[in-house]
């Protein structure tokens, strides 16, 4: 017996069903992510020899590890690169263990709630740009987690709207005026 399949432009019998629904990850699963990040984290501090304190929780939905302590920098790196990329082999030793992706949030030295604080600065200048000239602001190119402070920021202020664009690691936010 052979199949064929008709291009999805000459279908017609009716719209396609819907995706299955994701299950919500609920909120003991979300602390376990938490917990085994905790886990892996730590064991990175003692291969390196460094002293932090690991506080594991759960915030807005996701998975949260905040590393405190000093000697830190190092790992977060040049405009937190190096975080970003200890957080993606944390995901992944998470992924390991559970079979599931994760969206956990890494911060070591409370580098993204400084950061968080300074995007906000940035997306009320460029509004601001934006409300006085009336032309579009072209941010610098930012990691997912810069865009989304800026995205929030900009989202929160009257007649702005911010889009992203370009290709990682490259993407940048360009915030014009609202329609």
């Amino acid at each position: 017996m052979t199949e064929t399949s008709t291009p999805a432009a000459e279908q017609t019998d009716g719209p396609e069903p819907a995706a299955p629904p994701v299950p919500a990850t609920s909120e003991s699963d979300l602390f376990r992510q938490s917990e085994i990040a905790a886990d892996y984290v730590e064991g990175l501090l003692d291969i390196l020899d460094y002293d932090g304190d690991i506080d594991e929780l759960v915030q807005n939905g996701r998975p949260v590890v905040e590393v405190v302590g000093s000697r830190l920098t190092s790992l977060v790196g040049q405009r937190g690169t190096t975080l970003e990329a200890l957080q993606e082999l944390t995901r992944l030793a998470i992924f390991r263990q559970t079979g599931t992706p994760s969206r956990l949030l890494l911060d070591v030295g409370n580098y993204r709630a400084n950061r968080r604080k300074e995007l906000g600065a940035v997306a009320k200048n460029a509004a601001e740009k934006v409300k006085e000239h009336g032309e579009p602001v072209r941010l610098e190119p930012m990691s997912a987690f810069e865009r989304k402070c800026v995205h929030d920021v900009i989202n929160a202020l009257p007649g702005v709207e911010s889009e992203s664009e370009g290709v990682e690691p490259s993407r940048r936010i360009v915030v014009r005026p609202a329609d």
